[in-house]
């Protein structure tokens, strides 16, 4: 099997682990990743705002690194603004159009399975400057309703964040319906788009979203680097002041080398597309899915959409079993459950009792999540891992 491009068909990292499955908690960075920035952390050291010869490769590195970016989700390579983190991007979103709104009450809208960047960023937001905000529920599968969003808008709506994405579910929100009710009120759309950003087809002039995230550690690049889709147009107060970089949005200087690994992931990104990766990845998905309803004759309950979810990501419970111990005693892969440990106490993930799901059924919940490099044996020995660990747990 080989990646986008005819890429290599294993990861060092990889070789001799635990299955890994746990992709969307982190990609390892493709070495086609690595090999495309390693010049600009030692040959092409220059800054790319002098104006001498040690400025030009850099430069120009930036240059394209904004236009591999901006074609994996058709914006213009101005639109484009790097960020250090996805959390950076969806702060500059956030914060930056309600600071820029100038309105004496803003009130902003978003939903209750989004990620902690964007809820947290929004409690900030109500503390710190006033904002009113909105959190609209989801149902069952985890989604938006639109009507919902209709109720929810006001004349003093600045913004509404809903994510393309869940991170553990893999839900697909209706984003681009979501996006006209928010337009036809006067209010812009942010969407955080770190989990499906090289997974699903993203245009933003179809969605019509103002504001988009795309984060690089969750497509093969780095941790360190991401960027802000800003519509031509947009006024955003800055998140960090200096210096004009970044369109002025995000003052210091460039981190090169991260931007040139942001953008030779986005080109591999939509070369993966393009040749029908994320069909295959989604059988091999739908094949563990199969394997575990067997092996576990009926035990088994998938969480979130059936069909309207990432290619790559598959949330399930099995009954009687605690989504850690079952991981814990499943020694040959790596994944995440749906609940956080504090001192020793395990509660279930806000994400899934959001959508109504029970405490128990939360809390035996996990998350198994695929990548470029997961194959058939991968999915085999996944399976059959899972269903020894939850006869013994």
């Amino acid at each position: 099997m080989t990646g986008a491009g005819g890429g290599p068909p294993t990861h060092p990292g990889l070789a001799g682990g635990p299955v890994y499955l746990d992709h969307n908690a982190t990609t390892p960075v493709d070495p086609r990743v690595a090999q495309a920035m390693a010049p600009y952390l030692t040959e092409f050291f220059g800054n790319p705002s002098s104006g001498h010869s040690y400025a030009g490769p850099p430069r120009r590195a930036l240059a394209e690194a904004r236009e591999r970016v901006a074609g994996l989700i058709g914006a213009a390579p101005g639109e484009i603004v790097f960020t250090a983190s996805g959390s950076e991007a969806d702060l500059l979103a956030l914060r930056g159009a309600v600071l820029a709104s100038g309105r004496p009450h803003p009130h902003v809208i978003t939903q209750a399975t989004e990620h902690p960047a964007v809820l947290v960023t929004c409690r900030a937001l109500a503390r710190l400057h006033g904002t009113r905000v909105t959190v609209l529920p989801v149902g069952r599968e985890g989604l938006v309703e639109p009507a919902d969003l209709a109720a929810a808008l006001t004349e003093d709506t600045v913004l509404v964040s809903v994510m393309a994405a869940n991170n553990e579910t893999g839900a697909l929100q209706p984003v681009a319906e979501l996006t006209g009710l928010a337009h036809a009120s006067g209010a812009l759309f942010h969407c955080d788009a770190a989990q499906a950003a090289g997974k699903v087809p993203l245009d933003v002039r179809a969605l019509g979203v103002d504001l988009l995230t795309v984060v690089g550690h969750k497509m093969y690049a780095p941790k360190g680097t991401a960027a802000l889709y800003v519509r031509d147009g947009v006024r955003l107060e800055p998140v960090v002041y200096g210096g004009g970089q970044e369109r002025g949005l995000r003052a210091g200087t460039e981190n090169v080398a991260l931007a040139v690994a942001l953008g030779a992931a986005a080109r591999l990104a939509a070369a993966e597309l393009a040749d029908g990766t994320p069909a295959r990845v989604a059988a091999l998905r739908d094949d563990l899915h199969r394997r575990l309803a067997e092996g576990l004759s009926g035990r088994v309950h998938l969480n979130g959409p059936g069909r309207q979810r990432l290619p790559n990501t598959l949330n399930v419970s099995v009954d009687g079993v605690l989504g850690h111990e079952l991981l814990g005693a499943a020694r040959r892969i790596a994944a995440s459950t749906g609940s956080a440990c504090h001192s020793g106490v395990h509660t279930p993930s806000p994400v899934l009792t959001a959508m109504g799901l029970d405490p128990a059924r939360a809390l035996g919940a996990v998350r198994l999540s695929l990548g470029r490099w997961t194959g058939p044996d991968d999915i085999a020995t996944a399976a059959t891992d899972l269903v020894r660990a939850a006869a013994q747990v």
